[in-house]
């Protein structure tokens, strides 16, 4: 981190909304507090699998409320999420597998469009509510991000290579170590230590603990 800036990390994954809501007021705050935000594409799947969480639509009264609640979030931070309860069944019939190695890919090669890109999957999936799955739909969500031909296919030949797959997994196995369970996962580097914040609802509480 730049001198007496803090380190915010944010570990997340597009396949989840909140992160979405997460990422986008991280982005808007970092201009007027004083950290040094670093993106961290992880992998969901890997880390409920890991801790044994389940996702909240599979508690029904859970999955109502969750769905009214994004709802809520998108309109006050203003992100166009567009959910409803079919949603569920598309999230579950989906791996965000191959796009977060794809991020990754980027993040490793042209770091410079992480945020872009990350975006633009967000954007596809639960705006759009288009596939991110397949390698066609990635080179779309590219090309949108602003991408090359050239680029995005070179990352798209590397997300079956080990580096690229060791990547993810080492991201995903630190959020496991800092205590994630789910995502977004956020960790502050402050007074020496890591600090964990789950979810995209406790961001003023995260302001609170590092003086901001």
């Amino acid at each position: 981190a730049r001198m007496g800036r803090t380190l915010v990390e944010l570990f997340y994954d597009v396949i989840s909304p909140y992160s979405w809501l997460a990422f986008e007021v991280l982005c808007r705050y970092r201009h007027i507090w004083n950290i040094e935000l670093r993106f961290r594409p992880a992998f969901l799947g890997g880390i409920m699998q890991q801790t044994g969480n389940k996702p909240p639509a599979l508690v029904p009264k859970r999955g109502e409320y969750m769905v009214k609640d994004v709802k809520r979030m998108a309109k006050y931070y203003q992100v166009p999420i567009h959910m409803s309860v079919d949603d569920f069944k598309r999230i579950i019939g989906t791996t965000s597998l191959t796009a977060m190695r794809f991020i990754t890919a980027m993040d490793m090669t042209n770091p410079e469009y992480l945020e872009p890109l990350s975006r633009e999957f967000w954007m596809r999936f639960w705006s759009q509510n288009e596939d991110i799955s397949q390698p066609e739909n990635i080179l779309a969500v590219a090309r949108q991000a602003g991408l090359s031909a050239e680029l995005s296919q070179k990352a798209l030949e590397m997300i079956s290579s080990p580096t690229v797959k060791d990547r993810l997994k080492e991201t995903t196995a630190e959020a496991l170590k800092h205590g994630a369970f789910g995502m977004p996962a956020v960790v502050a580097h402050y007074d020496g230590k890591p600090h964990l914040f789950f979810g995209s609802d406790r961001l003023e509480l995260l302001g609170s603990v590092i003086g901001e």
